[in-house]
């Protein structure tokens, strides 16, 4: 649970900040008439919904490994995470659309667009106090990457997931404010309506993409190459091993690793000491690596390694 705390900061500061701007936002525009503002609030409603999800998952993830699980439950977050995305799709988009659509069709002159003003300004405060703690905890992990980049090789989609939510938030409010004053200066209605569709096309765009990473992470994603690096280097190091062949990892959760090793050992060893040479090297992977829950042994000549590497086309 320890590990997760961090993203269960960003979770909670998101859930409590879009709840509060949701009620907000559906006040404006039960006030104004505005579409773009109604779109704005089933888009916060839709975000604290999938932040009560992403804490669901922490939750379910951190149970311990059981029989029928023997690995553990670290992927039931990647299924929640991917869930997640489907909402924002499903729900976020495809009601924004809808209700720009029908905007267009039918326009109608907002009521009371400095009230819109006014809940709009606050909750790109409110945003992006929330945006700020989800960069901030994101930049803990990403290091020297680029932002893209360290999405795509992340293994916690808890913070990036809120992090790209926001982002696509604060981006839909100014799209909102943008369609609300020209709608207002110009005296077109319908451009309160092209707002709306604009916000879906953002919500969209950021559902296909967490949709992606998260598919990613749910089917298995292999540990970061300096990681199995390091592996193989500890274990190539051992007195008793010829030749560490290589490795196989895949994530099943942010911090559980399941590793699997390909080595030739002497040939002078016996059973009892190849027994305690994999003793040996399992205590060194862990106490270096200790996100490796999971480590499997398998005596292979190189040659045997080279054609089922070569078989996989890895």
């Amino acid at each position: 649970m320890a590990a997760h705390s961090g993203s269960k900061t960003v979770i909670y500061a998101a859930l409590a900040g879009n709840f509060l701007i949701a009620i907000t936002k559906f006040g404006a525009a039960a006030f104004t008439g505005s579409s773009a503002m109604l779109s704005e609030g089933v888009h916060s409603l839709v975000d604290t919904g999938n932040g009560a999800l992403l804490l669901y998952g922490l939750h379910r993830a951190a149970r311990p490994a059981d029989r029928t699980h023997p690995l553990g439950h670290g992927r039931e977050l990647y299924f929640w995470s991917f869930i997640v995305a489907v909402l924002v799709f499903a729900l976020g988009a495809g009601i924004s659309f809808y209700e720009g659509i029908a905007h267009i069709m039918h326009p109608e002159p907002v009521a009371n667009p400095m009230a819109n003003y006014i809940v709009l300004g606050l909750s790109m405060v409110f945003e992006g106090g929330t945006w700020a703690v989800a960069l901030k905890e994101f930049r803990k992990s990403k290091g020297n990457a680029g932002y893209i980049e360290a999405v795509r090789k992340s293994k916690d989609p808890s913070v990036f997931t809120v992090l790209l939510e926001d982002s696509a938030a604060l981006l839909g409010l100014v799209v909102a404010f943008a369609g609300i004053l020209a709608a207002q200066l110009l005296d077109m209605p319908v451009l309160d309506g092209v707002a709306s569709v604009g916000i879906s096309l953002i919500l969209a765009a950021t559902a296909v993409f967490l949709a992606r990473e998260s598919k990613g992470l749910l089917m298995g994603e292999p540990a970061l190459p300096e990681i199995e690096r390091s592996v193989l280097a500890l274990v190539q190091d051992d007195r008793d091993i010829g030749k560490a062949n290589g490795i196989i990892t895949v994530h099943i959760g942010p911090n559980e690793i399941v590793a699997a090793l390909s080595v030739e050992f002497e040939d002078r060893l016996t059973a009892p000491a190849i027994e305690a040479c994999v003793e040996r090297l399992e205590r060194a992977i862990t106490r270096k690596h200790p996100q490796i829950t999971s480590l499997f042994v398998k005596p292979q000549t190189t040659g045997t390694w080279k054609k089922v590497r070569a078989e996989l086309a890895i």
